[in-house]
């Protein structure tokens, strides 16, 4: 009998979790199929008449006022498409093998390295943002998106280097002796033995720096201009000086939430193997 309450006490409990965590979501959910009478209503309706004008007027635009730029919001998704996706590309190509030369302690102080590099995720934005936005004017990265992605590196450079270090101390070292033995080389060693072991890390790595890149608003409000104004920067766009357009920003918001679901659930096998990888030991 104890048990049985137990459980169901579990129960009602995550229950009451999920449905606080998802509330938020289905909310905004909501609000994207309403127009701006039912959005402004109080008090707030669950019954009402849905319409897909919010998601038209993001996607092709509309007449005038905020709504004569709603239809380049595609272009905003392009654009963080693009950075986020360059940015996550990079710090892979420079996370994996600096976690790798990390973890071996390849490198003097690698222990401080490793730590120095966790720091700049700690470190608050606003402290960068004013230098680099000086730097990039001088050396005419600002409003590119080569700028934007080199920024970025702040953000997921460390998140790569210390996930994918983590499942790195899982691998075996006689593993990489014996590929050494055979004639490999470092970097073959890595490539070809490593990385094959260590997939589902370095895909939560990429699914976790995307999510990270893609959700930052500093570095795009900051840094980009008309040119490489990314998805966070342009659901601002509904804020006007003398109105909210909550519809629209509702149906912005489930836009741009799209692209990381797609690659989370894509690479979903990836991604739990990946988080639950050593839970046993």
């Amino acid at each position: 009998m104890r048990a049985a309450g137990s459980k169901a006490g579990f129960t009602i409990a995550f229950a009451a979790l999920t449905v606080f965590l998802l509330f938020p979501l289905v909310w905004v959910l909501l609000m994207s199929f309403k127009g701006y009478g039912d959005v402004i209503d109080y008090p707030p309706k669950f019954l009402f008449g849905p319409t897909l004008e919010n998601y038209r007027e993001v996607l092709f635009g509309g007449g005038g006022g905020i709504e004569s730029t709603s239809g380049e919001f595609s272009g905003y998704l392009l654009n963080s498409i693009i950075v986020s996706g360059g940015a996550v590309l990079l710090s892979l190509l420079v996370g994996v093998p600096a976690a790798y030369a990390l973890s071996r302690n390849r490198i003097a102080g690698g222990d401080n390295l490793a730590f120095t590099f966790l720091s700049l995720r700690f470190a608050p934005e606003l402290a960068v943002i004013i230098p680099l936005y000086a730097i990039f004017q001088q050396i005419r990265l600002y409003d590119s998106y080569l700028g934007l992605i080199l920024a970025h590196q702040l953000i997921t450079i460390p998140l790569v280097i210390w996930i994918v270090r983590t499942f790195l101390a899982d691998v075996p070292v006689e593993v990489e002796e014996a590929a050494e033995i055979d004639g490999c080389g470092q970097w073959r060693v890595l490539l070809s033995v490593v990385a094959p072991i260590i997939r589902p890390g370095i895909a939560s790595a990429g699914i976790l720096a995307f999510v990270f890149s893609w959700n930052n608003l500093l570095m795009g409000l900051v840094l980009s201009g008309p040119n490489t104004r990314p998805v966070t920067v342009g659901i601002l766009q509904a804020i006007g000086f003398d109105q909210v357009r909550w519809g629209w920003m509702a149906a912005a918001a489930m836009i741009a939430a799209v692209p990381g679901m797609i690659i989370a659930i894509y690479l979903q096998r990836h991604l739990v193997r990946g988080l639950t990888m050593g839970v046993g030991k």
